[in-house]
């Protein structure tokens, strides 16, 4: 059953009620960009801790280089200025010189490009995977549908939450401004199981989009009348937020990505709950969630109780 959604009233009421798929969700497990944040977001799958170090390989080789031409630069200016050299050398040419600056640079670009080639292809090159979802990018929101064998009629389109329904929620849920990221929470959120091959298959219905979620490492355009695909595994629960990639309009910034990875445990309850309704199932995901956290909290106290 395909929930189409439109921005009003009912939709606040309904985000209230049942849309907000277990946003209490230990926050230290997700993934969102943060206040004067510095370089990428933490890695919550296999390609992404691939993609952060090639970043700092690639970035210690820039280093390098910029530092080893600022040395010869500063030495030339200095050593070969007039006061220095008041006859200047007439030297046309040195074959050595010319040896190494060609040679070190091709030695840089192989050294570059070995794990450059290995990394495109571990993005490309999907593995056998365990379930897909298929992503449709609107004009300005995203629709999911699950399409492996007894989930075909789970689909749900998902919307930005608005800054007043927001900030509604977060009074009267209790919520932090981290659990309900402005700009980047949804009311429907896409629930994965953790340690899960998810091939993502993406498309557009109306003008080209961006399917990107940068703690996966994932980026891939979604373009009317043709079907790309990508993948990803994550490593850890929680939810992951991400947003479209390409100017597709208007409200180009107001098309998130959420996606919610949950343990196998509670991904089998929800998904057999949402083939008949996908808000009972966020209800009853939302419920087992808070359970894990209480049985998570007495143990922690019940810990400490026990060494002091």
């Amino acid at each position: 059953m395909k929930l189409l959604k439109h921005h009003s009233a009912t939709v606040s009421a309904m985000v209230m009620a049942v849309g907000l798929t277990g946003l209490m969700v230990g926050a230290s497990n997700a993934a969102q960009p943060t206040p004067w944040q510095m370089g990428m977001q933490p890695a919550a799958t296999p390609v992404m801790e691939d993609i952060r170090w090639f970043n700092d390989f690639t970035l210690s080789i820039m280093t390098g280089v910029t530092i080893l031409v600022a040395v010869l630069l500063l030495t030339v200016i200095f050593r070969f200025r007039k006061k220095a050299n008041p006859t200047p050398s007439r030297t046309s040419h040195n074959t050595m010189i010319e040896v190494v600056w060609t040679v070190i640079p091709i030695l840089i670009l192989v050294m570059i490009s070995v794990p450059s080639f290995r990394l495109l292809f571990k993005q490309l090159d999907i593995p056998e995977y365990e379930m897909t979802i298929k992503a449709t990018g609107y004009q300005w929101y995203w629709g999911y549908e699950y399409a492996d064998e007894g989930m075909e009629d789970v689909a749900f389109d998902a919307y930005m939450i608005e800054d007043a329904e927001r900030l509604d929620i977060i009074a009267n849920k209790g919520l932090t401004n981290a659990e309900l990221p402005r700009l980047l929470a949804t009311d429907y959120n896409v629930v994965v199981p953790v340690d899960t091959t998810v091939r993502v298959q993406v498309t557009a219905a109306d003008v080209i989009h961006s399917f990107a979620v940068p703690a996966f490492g994932i980026k891939i355009d979604a373009v009317p009348f043709r079907l790309n695909e990508t993948w990803f595994r994550a490593a850890n629960t929680g939810i992951y937020y991400g947003q479209c990639s390409e100017l597709c309009g208007q409200r180009h910034a107001f098309m998130p990505i959420a996606i919610q990875v949950v343990t196998k445990e509670q991904y089998v309850a929800w998904a057999e709950a949402a083939k008949s309704d996908v808000d009972e199932a966020n209800t009853l995901l939302a419920q087992l969630i808070a359970d894990e956290k209480k049985v998570a909290a007495t143990a922690a106290t019940n810990v400490k109780v026990v060494s002091r």
